[in-house]
């Protein structure tokens, strides 16, 4: 994993520093979708919710894939990602291998032909939103990092301890973060 301490941008991952102290944010790994003049737009990648996909979300065919707590921004509406770029049109290529939302009529019709495998896509409850300037702001802060990100990272790593497992990664003082206590006062 390579960090990156320039500005965010699209396909970019930010880390929360380990003492960030907003519970919407602590310990998590966000994956950017849009970052522009206007604001950003990312997903939580390593928070699941338990509830089963087929209990959530009706008119669909069965299907078994995780549900991921997106952010705190429309926690009543599921976003996706997914690997099937342009099979799926209206989706936004976010880095290479990696896109966003989609046609979900068509969306339906490949999940009910096994054309989508869950392994092929995440589902988000909400989203993580900045307004204009807001993220840097938290950046210059220094309550996040900025690094680059993979297709792999996104549906292949496994996603409990993700966090820690990236902080290790980097090495150096990052890797000392892994062992941060969530409450610093019981340190």
């Amino acid at each position: 994993m390579s960090l990156n301490l320039s500005i965010p941008d699209k396909g970019k991952i930010l880390i929360a520093e380990p003492m960030l102290g907003d519970p919407n944010f602590d310990r998590t790994v966000v994956l950017l979708a849009d970052h522009n003049e206007e604001g950003t737009v990312g997903f939580v990648l390593n928070r699941k919710v338990d509830v089963d996909f087929d209990d959530l979300v009706l008119d669909f065919p069965s299907f078994d894939a995780e549900i991921f707590e997106g952010g705190p921004v429309q926690g009543d509406n599921l976003f996706f990602l997914h690997r099937k770029g342009d099979l799926i049109p209206g989706s936004e290529e976010i880095m290479e291998g990696v896109f966003w939302g989609g046609d979900l009529d068509i969306l339906k019709e490949m999940i009910a032909l096994e054309m989508v495998l869950p392994s092929d896509i995440r589902f988000f409850l909400g989203y993580s939103g900045w307004s204009s300037g807001q993220l840097n702001d938290e950046l210059s802060q220094k309550s996040w990092l900025v690094a680059d990100s993979t297709a792999d990272l996104i549906f292949e790593t496994e996603i409990d301890g993700l966090w820690s497992t990236i902080m290790k990664q980097m090495g150096g003082d990052y890797a000392l973060w892994h062992n941060a206590p969530m409450d610093p006062s019981l340190n």
